[in-house]
């Protein structure tokens, strides 16, 4: 691609690098410059403008960016036609935004003139919400960046559609935990829950104590066909001995990790009850703001697996905003069952 200035009567079929006023005469920038343009634009006394040729083996912008948009747009994604060499990527379900990120990065550094950003990973998205977009920066690429940038894309960005729907939610007691508390805390979790089309179908209100809980589990899968059981301590998890474990695998579960670097919500808990996956939820899962309880209930309404691997990745990123349930700073002797 060759840009710069040329003369005016040179110009016909070269694009506008620039817009260009000159009286009646206007020809807006991106523009391919017409005999008609040429010759107004001669008549007010522009003598040369900045315009663009293309090279054998050049490929337009925004012919790259659609073709490339297309290459990296997977499961759940589609791509809207270009415009002034953008070419941008929609969820076309809601779910939560995956992304190969090495990938999306090997594209990045293919060649200046070629770039794509997203959202972050593992966002929730609706239908029709923006995940994705490709901007080629000149107005035209050589044939061979593009194809390495082809060669590099793979289907990088798709949405994970909520397959779960089927979700129970157990609440151990204690004297002094108030019956309100609870039922303050199960409609936090449907409002949680309502983006997946996921619903409570088994509530139950049991003992501080690991046989109860064991009892309440084996009646939320077998009886009632949930697909992911939460578990909301009365106190906080302070060990793998505590109630919330212990009544999981007295259930016949396995508990599969005890603790998470994302501040709220270090005391979560994962494991398993057959294939229906179990959190045992911190204390701030009883609040409505953002914490790690969400993450991981996000990813399991999507299907997707989450296990230690991905649980110790959270810790960049992981220190979140105070919360209403966490009355005092951080600094300042934060309470166990706040966590």
């Amino acid at each position: 691609m060759r840009f710069g200035p040329v003369p005016v009567s040179e110009s016909v079929g070269l694009i506008a690098a620039h817009s260009v006023r000159a009286g009646e005469a206007v020809v807006k920038k991106g523009r391919v410059i017409g005999a008609e343009d040429a010759a107004r634009l001669d008549a007010a006394g522009i003598a040369e403008v900045v315009a663009v040729a293309l090279e054998p083996g050049d490929v337009g912008e925004d012919e790259a960016a659609e073709r490339l948009a297309a290459a990296v747009a997977g499961q759940g994604v589609t791509v809207e036609p270009p415009f002034t060499g953008r070419s941008n990527l929609h969820a076309a379900q809601g779910g939560l935004l995956v992304l190969d990120e090495a990938a999306i990065a090997a594209v990045n550094r293919i060649d200046e003139a070629v770039t794509l950003a997203t959202l972050v990973p593992f966002k929730p998205v609706v239908p029709g919400e923006m995940v994705g977009t490709v901007k080629i920066i000149p107005y035209a690429v050589p044939g061979a960046v593009l194809d390495r940038a082809l060669a590099a894309a793979a289907p990088a960005i798709r949405v994970a559609p909520y397959r779960l729907t089927r979700v129970a939610a157990i609440s151990t007691l204690l004297p002094g935990l108030k019956a309100s508390v609870v039922d303050k805390t199960l409609r936090t979790l449907e409002t949680r829950l309502a983006p997946a089309g996921a619903r409570i179908v088994a509530e139950a209100r049991v003992p501080h104590e690991a046989g109860a809980v064991a009892g309440a589990l084996r009646d939320a899968v077998a009886r009632d066909r949930a697909e992911l059981a939460v578990v909301f301590g009365a106190s906080a998890i302070a060990d793998r001995r505590d109630v919330i474990p212990a009544g999981i695998e007295a259930a016949g579960g396995i508990v599969d990790h005890l603790g998470m670097p994302v501040d709220p919500g270090n005391l979560l808990l994962l494991g398993r009850l057959g294939e229906a996956p179990v959190i045992g939820a911190p204390g701030c899962a009883r609040s409505p703001k953002e914490n790690g309880f969400d993450w991981v209930l996000q990813r399991l309404l999507a299907g997707l697996t989450v296990g230690r691997d991905d649980i110790v990745g959270f810790g960049v990123g992981g220190l979140l905003m105070e919360i209403v349930s966490r009355p005092q700073p951080r600094d300042g002797g934060e309470s166990a069952d706040d966590a």
